[in-house]
Order: structure tokens, then sequence, then C-alpha cells
């Protein structure tokens, strides 16, 4: 616990916003003991670090004899290791512990606070030190990537992840922002800006010529970011590009990407290589930014109302046209669907939550749309691991949380001092207002253990409460900072402002409605706060323009062997996890079972109902567990999935509690409408959101699948090039069958005919009484699938495209290998690929028989033996599937999001990682690699 000595002229302070004042913070001891440093309180262990492309079995990381406490995970272990350690790997001058690694950023932290006036003594110095060291060692928190990458190192003292730039209507400035972009990415980092000021492609310049128009200039700027990331970075430029609702350019915006998909599938059906990272991608445009359109209370009062609006020249302000409002935003939800941008920003909401308007309106974010602020500025990050603060008897430690964030938040301020920036302008900002960033993750895995459903209003409470609690214990230490070291520079303008918003939240907070004694407890500690750090804050001003918003946590997530990343809920209910000594093993989360304790079961009934969820994936009939409990195990993906408004209610919750707003995605599935998309975007401005993007499952072409490693190479043969497909026909005599089959109670038959030696050759369909159009329909399609196959096109193409259509008929089926399917398409190429296709290619595709699934359970799970009461023993419940003597015959998971993909039977929309291969996970609105910690944009 920390407390402020010394007084000083609240006068002058709030009117300087520069005078130091004296004394300092005095430092309490939370986490540590007087006299034991805390590395001398854990158990300390060798490991080896050998990292592996599985694709191809090349090591991409090597790195032996580092040093972990014994908790760590294996997972933490390697992405800590090959990310964060400074020095040549195989030098001496190379980091080899977590000790040196952790020393290295909490001296400088340390060091810093004393030469800038922070502490009232050296020894609440140390205490400070000593503290901040065992949180990070226990995984409490996390800082942000650059502070692992920099702090402490010859290298510029970069601590921010999240930039916002700025750009005018002058080509001197366009090229700027070019230049200016091209550093930010060069260093790993993302930015946003707005491109509102640059004039529409209807107005004239000053030579009497017609300007070209943002959207022409973002050409330009993707190019460049394209041409970074190929330069060798291992993640793609991570950038944001908004433009106002009210530009007469905005639906050429809102269609850029839209129109660049179609173009993909054009190219794909082409024979193009149109993944992700495929070689013919980068014809493609416009495909490094997020697009966002900021959309006025205005515009949205007349989508309400179905009126018009004006579309507003940008050198002179004056209406140069007016459109439907109910039509442009049609229009907006049609791209959303089409290719998930644009994502919206709800300017309304973001400027009245300003807390400097007098030095300039909030324009843009950063990538993951967490951080707003003012133009050319920064924000540096940290999050903790709300999980930490469960205690055994199913409650929340309020108090201790508050502890927590006080150290954070206050070393976060300290690194401002020494930060270097990569811009002057950026710089500059951010010193003059002390943007931070405090957030939380594993708010999805905190929830399921203490008992709650992710979409409840009891889930929507605690998670509203703990983060009032975090931003209110946040703005009080930052009061307090500011009567020690004084207020940010920029306060004294805009303190009138600053207090309005402080009430704003206060006010929030009372709104909120508890419903069991955890939230209850919290919101009161919550309210206790805001009061007390209001009280401070007109005395002494605040240290910071900005304190708290939810980022994705990708690498740090996996730093601090978080199950949840951010704000999003559970991933899925059975986790892929590394072994020590180059295994990996499928586990139920540990936070299962912690919640059926938790709900009141049992450790017989706990043992059932985890064994159940390991052999199935899901709940659903689940031995013994009661159906009304069904909700507390719902997941992002799988049996139970959450549905997309359930999402959008968590944001709601805790958004009037950040002085910035949430990177996250609203996932919708491929069957959601353009209406289904309009209706989200429009909650999120009713709920009070500053930001919602949505991604519609399948809507983009260039997603890859996940591929076994190659077979290794064969001797080469002189090849034989064929300029046209060459039809081979069947002999008049083949092998042949037929299936019955029945589906959704729609009869037919599968008739299939084969080469003797070489597969599939054609098949027949009669479904549907003789002479029918269904009838004719079949027909027809069988015979182009027949000739197509005899020209060489191979089954698993066609497998992967009809398998997992929806339509009807569909439903139950009377074939035990597949039971249930989507459409009759779906049953019928799933038949044709078990009964055709090899266990290589099928394992691919997700598709096994009964008899196969049986086995992989068997083999994967066994049998648990009995556990103690109070201590269900999971390990019994996982098998270790050892990479290296792995059956070639079997798919083997490398991710959790691959495991999911092998229980559901299905390929996700997750890109691969372009370091190991690895299939990645959502992370806020970015994905992150469980395998080495890479990022697709967040830090």
């Amino acid at each position: 616990m920390t407390e402020t000595v010394g007084t000083g002229n609240p006068a002058t302070a709030r009117t300087s916003g520069k005078k130091k004042q004296a004394g300092g913070l005095t430092v309490r001891r939370v986490f540590t003991t007087e006299g034991v440093h805390p590395y001398d309180q854990v158990t300390w262990e060798s490991r080896d670090v050998v990292m592996t492309n599985w694709r191809d079995g090349t090591v991409n990381f090597e790195q032996r004899g580092v040093e972990f406490p014994d908790f760590w995970s294996v997972n933490a272990t390697n992405i800590v290791t090959s990310k964060y350690f400074r020095g040549a790997v195989g030098s001496s001058q190379r980091e080899q512990s977590l000790k040196q690694l952790i020393d290295r950023v909490v001296r400088s932290y340390a060091g810093a606070g004393r030469e800038h006036g922070y502490f009232a003594s050296p020894a609440d110095a140390e205490v400070f030190e000593h503290e901040l060291t065992w949180m990070l060692l226990h995984q409490v928190f996390s800082f942000n990537s650059p502070v692992w990458f920099n702090v402490g190192t010859t290298s510029k003292q970069q601590v921010s992840a999240c930039f916002i730039l700025a750009v005018d209507d002058t080509m001197e400035s366009i090229l700027n922002w070019y230049r200016e972009e091209g550093l930010i990415f060069k260093g790993g980092s993302g930015a946003g800006l707005n491109l509102s000021r640059i004039r529409s492609s209807r107005e004239l310049l000053s030579s009497g010529g017609t300007a070209s128009g943002p959207v022409s200039f973002m050409r330009g700027a993707d190019a460049s970011a394209g041409t970074i990331k190929s330069g060798g970075a291992t993640r793609r430029a991570a950038k944001m590009v908004v433009l106002d609702v009210d530009h007469p350019d905005v639906e050429e915006f809102v269609q850029t990407k839209a129109r660049e998909e179609e173009k993909i599938k054009v190219l794909r059906d082409a024979g193009f290589d149109m993944d992700l990272s495929g070689s013919d991608i980068t014809s493609v445009q416009y495909q490094n930014a997020n697009n966002s359109v900021r959309v006025s209370d205005e515009f949205m009062q007349a989508v309400e109302t179905q009126g018009d609006f004006g579309l507003r020249a940008r050198m002179t302000g004056e209406v140069i046209d007016r459109v439907d409002a109910k039509k442009l935003f049609r229009t907006i939800a049609q791209a959303a669907w089409e290719c998930a941008d644009p994502g919206l920003q709800y300017d309304g909401t973001i400027n009245d939550w300003h807390t400097c308007p007098e030095s300039g309106r909030i324009t843009a974010s950063n990538p993951c749309s967490e951080y707003m602020h003012l133009d050319n500025s920064s924000c540096n990050l940290a999050s903790l691991n709300l999980l930490k603060f469960a205690t055994a008897d199913g409650g929340f430690d309020a108090p201790k949380f508050a502890k927590a964030v006080e150290l954070v938040i206050t070393a976060m301020d300290i690194s401002i001092c020494f930060a270097d920036f990569p811009t002057e302008a950026i710089g500059d900002t951010t010193r003059k207002f002390r943007q931070l960033g405090i957030g939380y993750a594993n708010l999805g895995a905190l929830l399921m253990a203490l008992g709650h459903a992710y979409d409840s209003d009891g889930g929507r409470a605690l998670a509203a409460a703990i983060t009032s609690l975090m931003t209110g214990v946040s703005y009080r230490r930052s009061a307090e900072l500011a009567a020690v070291v004084g207020p940010y520079e920029g306060y004294a303008r805009n303190a009138e402002a600053h207090q309005r918003v402080m009430r704003k939240h206060a006010a929030a907070n009372e709104l909120v409605r508890t419903y069991h004694a955890n939230d209850a407890a919290v919101r009161a500690l919550a309210t206790q706060e805001w009061k007390r750090g209001i009280e401070l804050g007109e005395a002494s001003g605040w240290r910071n323009a900005q304190a708290s918003v939810l980022a994705p946590t990708g690498t740090i997530g996996f730093m601090m062997d978080c199950d949840t990343t951010g704000i999003e809920p559970d991933f899925s209910l059975v986790k892929f996890k590394k072994l020590v000594g180059g295994g990996s093993m499928q586990i139920v989360n540990q936070t299962v079972p912690r919640a059926l304790t938790a709900l009141g079961y049992q450790a017989e009934q706990v043992e059932a109902i985890v064994e159940y969820i390991a052999e199935h994936g899901h709940v659903v009939d689940a031995p013994g567990l009661r159906p009304e409990h069904y909700e507390v195990f719902d997941c992002a993906v799988g049996e139970r999935s959450i549905a997309p408004m359930g999402h959008v209610r968590m944001m709601a919750a805790v958004q009037p509690f950040l002085s910035g707003a949430i990177s996250k995605t609203v996932n919708m599935p491929e069957s959601a409408t353009v209406e289904e998309v309009e209706e989200i975007y429009f909650q999120g401005w009713k709920y009070g959101l500053k930001a919602l993007a949505i991604y519609r499952d399948n809507c983009k072409v260039g997603q890859p699948l996940s591929t076994g490693k190659k077979d290794k190479a064969e001797p080469e043969a002189e090849k034989v090039v064929e300029y046209r497909p060459v039809r081979k026909r069947l002999p008049k005599k083949r092998p042949s069958q037929t299936v019955s089959f029945t589906v959704g109670g729609a009869e037919g038959y599968l008739h299939a005919g084969s080469y003797p030696d070489d597969g599939l050759g054609e098949i027949f369909v009669k479904l549907g009484k003789q002479g029918s159009t269904l009838s004719g329909v079949m027909d027809a399609f069988s015979m182009s699938i027949s000739v197509g196959l005899q020209h060489g096109i191979p089954l698993e193409f066609y497998v992967s495209k009809f398998s997992n259509l929806r339509f009807e008929p569909a439903g139950m089926t009377d074939d035990p290998d597949i039971r249930i399917a989507t459409s009759v398409m779906d049953y019928l190429f799933r038949r044709l690929a078990l009964d055709y296709l090899p266990y290589e290619k099928r394992a691919q595709l997700g598709i096994f028989t009964a008899d196969e699934r049986s086995a992989q359970v068997e083999a994967t799970y066994g049998t648990a033996p009995a556990a103690e009461p109070e201590n269900v023993d999971i390990d019994a419940l996982r098998s270790t599937v050892d990479s290296s003597a792995a059956d070639p015959t079997k798919r083997v998971a490398h991710s959790t999001a691959e495991l999911v993909e092998l229980n559901l039977g299905t390929a996700s929309d997750a890109p691969l990682c372009m370091t190991c291969g690895t299939k990645m996970r959502p992370a806020g609105s970015c994905y992150a690699c469980e395998g080495c910690g890479a990022t697709s944009g967040c830090s």
C-alpha cells in the first residue's frame, strides 16, 4: 500500500500544471516480506527452450539452460525466452534467467522514480522495487511488450505500444504521414489516424484541378505498410484508418475493402494464391489496415428517424450533398458483412468522455481501437491477471486488487519520465498529457471460476464493478502523484472538463446494479475510491489525462499464463498445453472444476463432468450437470457459443469505467444477415460504446487452412506439362457402391463409381420424385461433379467446398459416422470423404468415422482415477501427444484453435502464425499465437 507524504499549495498545482510539491510516496508491503527477496521465495529450475516450425520441423529458436520458476508453464517460458530475452542468441551477453529480465525492467523503473522524486525515502523505493518484482514473478500483471523489448537496454527506451498520428490537407503532411507510419511499423508497433482533413474528390484544388481524395492516398500508405511487412517483419503492419461519416468520400471509403474482396475471389477462382500469406495477395489493395467510420450522434439519430444527412466540404464546412442516412448505414453494414470492414467509432460518446477537449478533439484511435486521445500521442499499457485475485472461498479480493493497481499505475507513470518516442510531436504530446492504459486479462476465466455466465446480469455486474474499481484507484493514485510531482501539463487548461469526466465515472458507478456479495463488495470499495479520488483531484489536479483501456493482451497474456485475453470469454473448454521435454497435451481448462465446485457440485460429480468435457468438448448432457448451469461454461466458439449481443452487452457494462475503449471484435456466425450487422452497430451506439467491429465467420476468402507436414521430397522425375485438362474416362465395367441415406427426414440414394485402382470417378444422387425440379437439379449437379472428377479435380477440393454448407433439409441422419448434417450436400461429401479419401487428408478436413473418433478419445483421455474431494486430478484426464513420436496417421493439434477445429470438425478463420506456422487464436481485435507469442498487431 502507498500513501502521500507532504502537502504544498493545491491552488498552485491546479493552475500551473508543472510545479512539483514537497514530499513523496510512502510504500507499504502488500505481497512481499521484509528481509526476504521475492526471488528467494520460489523454486527455480533450468529448462531448455527449443521451438520448431511444425510444418517442416525446422528449429526457429533454441536456447538451453534458461532459468524460470517451477510454476511457470512451458508455453510462458518459451514465449518470454524467445520474445523478451535480450542479447544475441548463443552469446554470453544473452539473458538466460527470468531474474535478469525482471531486474532489467524493474530497476529502471525504481531508479527513475528515485531520480524524479516519486518516493519519500530510499527505503520506500526499495519496497516499491520488491513489490513490483513479486507481482511480475508471480504473473499478477505485465507491462506491454515494448517495455520488455527496450527498457534497460542500449536501445531507445520506447515503452508505448499505441500511437495516434495526424495528417493535414497538404502534400507535405501526407508524405510525412507515410514516413512516420513507416518508422512506427519498423519498430513492430502500429498507429492509427483520421483522414478526414484531406479534401474530398469532389472538391477543387487551389490550382483549379480536382482533389484526389483520401482513398487514393490510402493506396500509397497501404503499399508502404505491405512493403515493410514483406521486408522481414514477423507480423503484418498494424494500422487503423478512420474517416468521418460526413466526409463526401465516405461511401467510397466504406466499399474499398469489400470491392477488393471481390477481386480476391476472382483471382482465387483463376488459380492465384490468395491466402493471407500467399504469393499473389500483394496485388490486392487496402489489406494492411483496419478501417473505421467515425459516426456522429447527428448521423445515428438520422438513421433512427430515417432522415437525410449532409456531407460537408473539408475546406469550407458547407454541405455539398445530402444522403439517405439509413441507406448509408446499410451500405456500411453490407460492407462489414462482406469483409468485416469498416468498424464504427461513435464520435459523440468518445468526446463526451474526453478529459482534455480544450486541447483538441479525439479524432482517431490506435489499430486495435482501445486507445483514443489527442492526435500525435501515445499510450503505454499494462494488464492485471484477474484470476490471481480470486479467493479460495469463491470471492474476489478487492482490497488487494486495489493495492496492486496503485503500484502498477505508479510504475506506468514513472516510465514516461525516461521514455523515448518515435517522433518529436508524439513525445511532446505524451509528456504533456501522460496518457496511461492500465487494463486486465482473464475476465472470462474469473467469471467462470466464480460460477458466473459471461452473458449474464451477475457476470456483467462483477465485470463493471472490477473495472470501476480499477479506474477509480488509478485516478485516485494519479491525484496523489499530482500532489507529489505535479499534474500533467495540459491539466490547467482542461481542469473543468477533467473534473466533469471524473464525476461522470463516479455517477456511472452508482448505477451499477449488484446481484451477489462479490460485486456488491467490489462496487462499495469503488464508490469510496471515486469519492476520495475526486476530492484529491479537485485539490491537486491529476497526473494523467487518461488512466485505463482494455487491450488485447496477446503476448503478455501468454506470459501471465492467462486462459482468456482482455475482456474476452473463454475460447474453449479444452485447451492445448505444452509439456516439459517437448511434448504437448490436451487438457480441460483448470477453471472448469473450480467453477463446478463454486456451483456446489461434489468431487465425484466434478470428476464425471470434467471427463465428459474431455471427451466431447462441451457440457451439453454432461452427467449430473444441471441445465441451468450450462451457461456458465459458454465459450467464444463451440457447441454453446455466446451470442453476438452477449459480447456487446459485456462491452457496454464496462465501457463507462474506462478512460479509453475496448479492443474487441464481435464474432457473428456465417449465417448472420446484413440486418443483424446493422442491429449490432446500432445497439453499440445505443449502449454507449466508443467503438465496435464485427467479424462474420468465413466472410474473407484469404484465410488459410492448417495443413500437415509435407512429405519428404521424392526423387525428381521428368514432368510432363499439360496445357489443358485431360479427361480420364471410367472403364465400361467399374466398381461402384450405393448408399441410402436420410437427412432431416429426406430420403435419398448416393451411387458412386470409381476407377479400378485410382479413386472416385463419378457420382449420381437420387433425391426427390422422378421428373421433379429437385431431381433434375441433382442430376445436373451429379454430372457436373463427375466430369470434374474425371478431369482431375481432387475429391478433397469438392469436400472442402461443399461440406458445412447450410440449408434445408438438415438435421439428424441415419448414418452412424455422420450423425448430424447441415445440409444434404454436407452429408454427401462427408460420406464420400469417408469412403474414398485416406485418413491423412480427412484429418486435415476434420472428418472421421465413429470408430476413429472413439479411438482418438480413448487414446487421448483414457480413464481417470478417483480424485480427492478438494483436489480433482485433471492430469488423469489428459494425454501427452509427443510430436517427435506421433503416429503419422493422426492429425495433431498444435494450438487451442486447432484443437477446437478437430473437436468441431470445421476450419476456423484465424490466420497461421508467420513465425511458427501455428493456427492463431483471437485476442481482442487481433490474433495471437500460442506457439511463439507472435501477434497480428497487438502487443
